[in-house]
């Protein structure tokens, strides 16, 4: 058994050296594994942000959200989940990504584009409405109406 074990070591040596020379490495697995984690980590911390920030706005309201001021959150978190959801396809395979999270995940930034468009769409409404009562504010054409004095 002796005698074996050394040609097994230099076999080795040599299936490893093959796979430097192709470039497969045999800790890749867990080098993809950290590098997931790393990229997944900087993802959620983004993902996270934008969501306290939409809490934060929920709170201030107390359960109302402004919507002039949820809107560009929103579009953010929308980006931020975008960009989450298209790096989870590009490395589906490299980080061993299930189709069933791929599949969760896209319906989750569904409703948050929804949700973006819904409070854009009442931001607009708002802004518009605060323009016409600035207008009407400035010019009001409700006000009597004066008639000449003296004799006609």
């Amino acid at each position: 058994m002796n005698a074996r074990f050394p040609a097994f070591r230099r076999g080795l040596a040599g299936l490893l050296f093959a796979a430097a020379l192709l470039g497969l490495d045999p800790n890749s697995g867990a080098r993809a594994q950290q590098s997931c984690q790393a990229d997944f980590q900087r993802l959620t911390e983004k993902r996270m942000a934008q969501i306290a920030a939409l809490n934060r706005l929920g709170k201030a309201g107390k359960g109302k959200m402004d919507p002039i001021a949820a809107c560009p959150v929103a579009r953010n978190l929308t980006g931020v989940e975008t960009e989450m959801f298209n790096y989870m396809v590009k490395n589906k395979d490299w980080c061993a990504i299930p189709d069933n999270v791929i599949d969760t995940f896209k319906q989750a930034r569904a409703k948050t584009q929804t949700f973006a468009t819904q409070a854009c769409g009442a931001a607009v409404k708002v802004k518009k409405m605060q323009e016409q009562q600035r207008q009407q504010a400035a010019n009001p054409s409700n006000a009597p109406v004066k008639l000449p004095a003296g004799p006609l």
